[in-house]
């Protein structure tokens, strides 16, 4: 009973600060140039948490722990709107594999333990075949108002990934085309008609000395029109190669499709894609090089009009990584910067067994251990400004401008009155700024423009545009340093106090030092526009778990 009242307290305490009400998603999902847009139009911005359904067990991890009911709901009330559920390609094409029970599965593992728990936390679940088990996962998603996407994590159940695991790319020992795409198909079939499934990605990070872009075009073609046939109301989302870092090649070749409105890609970026990079070089020059490359590799697509779906990047929740904090701080700037759609990695706070290690502890994970306690709130508070959009197509009534955003803290510049100083606060509370061909940053609807005071000193609000301290331009290799030269030729950047009030400081970091970290003064000028939000609305499963269908 404690166990549970701990679980129900904390969760309360832990939405207190963040939105309650979700704005209407009228489904299914269709793209609008490199957006994703709802059936009336309205930008839906992805915000998912993947949550792992694709290791030995081939469970949705945590339901030793916890209700599904209860985990469902917790990821509504972190701000997440949906999950990327992920499955292995044997569950669809294997019938012994699909048909084991969950108690089975565990048994055939050694998980007793865990046996124990799923009978207590979620007993009408313990005898489903798997099958059926990960369809009541994207029931218990549906009651709670979450969006699916299914991703195809791999081929045999297991920890994903290496380049020589047999699961990377086809024609690998796992990896056979032809059973791929009828497990695309049986899934896409299984799941037509359950309106919270919105998407399905083909195959997650294609990789291994197998790989190449000829077959990519050949197979994932292949792929994309079967899951669009099958069930062509959900989003046909598309990864590229070297472990989903680089869709480069789609510039110069685009899909050949039969279908529209339906294509997504996705991308994978973490700190540790670039080695220890982050910690043994100058962050400023790191952030630089690595933004190159993302947007080289797969950020160009949203300037040519397609849109892009990170489905995975994550750090080390516990804080003390200095390779993720580093990392972290360049990827929110560009996150804000681009508003992509994303799902972090990840929810899970512990495996039933991951690599050999029963109940192996999940640093990157949202929640802790035992999936009752958020690990780290304060992430949880600042992922929430990537939350929302910012921009979106429906420009009809908006007003585009633009806010000035802090990686660090995931808030903008807001100013409350003039009795008080330019402070950091929540995004959708932030003023509206224009950045003028001048390089000046003014208050819409006012006269007012920020300007520096000197070295130490608050930052202001002017009316006299044309002084020093009233140009601010982007320097460093970042380009997120936010400068100014004041009248005697000093310079000095934006930076906040302990208090997060804004201040003017000499700009640091901006040598070779990989000792400096500048994340207190990096800024994002981001594009915005002002969106509407609407009352939530319920989402309807319609699944029958008790006719589930079964893979054969």
């Amino acid at each position: 009973m404690g166990k549970f009242f701990c679980c129900f307290f904390f969760s309360f305490l832990s939405i207190l600060p963040l939105p309650l009400l979700k704005p209407v998603v009228a489904l299914p999902l269709y793209t609008n140039s490199r957006w994703i847009v709802d059936e009336d139009g309205a930008r839906v911005k992805l915000a998912c948490v993947n949550w792992p359904s694709h290791l030995e067990a081939v469970v949705a991890e945590g339901l030793s722990k916890q209700p599904v009911a209860m985990i469902s709901k917790k990821i509504g009330s972190m701000g997440f709107n949906c999950v990327r559920l992920t499955w292995p390609l044997f569950l669809a094409t294997n019938q012994s594999l699909a048909s084991l029970t969950v108690r089975q599965s565990f048994q055939r593992l050694g998980l007793l333990e865990s046996i124990a728990g799923f009978q207590a936390n979620n007993p009408s679940m313990v005898d489903l075949p798997l099958i059926s088990a990960y369809q009541a996962v994207v029931s218990g998603l549906a009651d709670n108002n979450v969006m699916v996407i299914l991703d195809n994590h791999l081929s045999k159940p297991g920890w994903c990934c290496s380049s020589f695991d047999g699961n990377g790319f086809f024609g690998d020992q796992y990896f056979n085309p032809d059973l791929w795409v009828q497990g695309l198909t049986r899934m896409a079939t299984m799941f037509r008609g359950v309106t919270n499934v919105v998407g399905m990605s083909l195959r997650n990070e294609l990789r291994g000395p197998k790989q190449n872009v000829k077959d990519w075009y050949r197979y994932m073609q292949k792929g994309a029109e079967a899951v669009h046939s099958a069930n062509p109301d959900v989003l046909v989302i598309v990864s590229g190669l070297s472990y989903d870092t680089d869709l480069s090649f789609v510039l110069k070749q685009e899909l050949e499709l039969t279908f529209t409105g339906k294509l997504v890609f996705e991308m994978h970026w973490y700190g540790f894609t670039d080695g220890s990079a982050w910690e043994t070089g100058s962050p400023n020059q790191v952030c630089g090089r690595v933004v190159e490359s993302v947007m080289r590799r797969g950020g160009v697509l949203l300037e040519k009009g397609w849109p892009l779906f990170v489905s995975e990047f994550g750090v080390d929740q516990r804080g003390t990584n200095v390779n993720d904090n580093r990392y972290l701080n360049c990827f929110f700037g560009l996150a804000a910067e681009l508003d992509f759609d994303w799902a972090l990695w990840t929810l899970v706070g512990s495996y039933y067994t991951r690599e050999g290690v029963i109940g192996l502890e999940e640093f990157y994970g949202l929640l802790n251990w035992n999936w009752c306690e958020v690990r780290n709130s304060s992430f949880l508070q600042r992922i929430s400004a990537l939350q929302s959009p910012f921009q979106g197509p429906d420009l009809s009534d908006a007003r585009p401008h633009k806010v000035i955003f802090h990686p660090a803290t995931g808030l903008c510049i807001v100013w409350m009155s003039v009795f008080e100083p330019l402070t950091l606060g929540p995004c959708p509370e932030s003023d509206a700024w224009s950045y003028t061909p001048q390089k000046t940053l003014i208050m819409k609807e006012t006269y007012f423009c920020l300007q520096a005071d000197g070295p130490g000193n608050p930052g202001k609000l002017g009316i006299i545009c044309t002084e020093p301290g009233s140009k601010w331009e982007s320097i460093s290799d970042s380009k997120m340093h936010l400068s100014t030269k004041l009248g005697d030729g000093t310079t000095v950047c934006l930076d906040i106090d302990s208090r997060n009030n804004i201040v003017t400081n000499a700009c640091k970091c901006l040598s070779r030092d990989n000792k400096c970290d500048p994340g207190s003064q990096w800024f994002k000028i981001v594009n915005a526009t002002n969106i509407s939000t609407r009352p939530l609305i319920q989402i309807s499963s319609n699944l029958d778990l008790n006719g589930a269908e079964h893979a054969s």
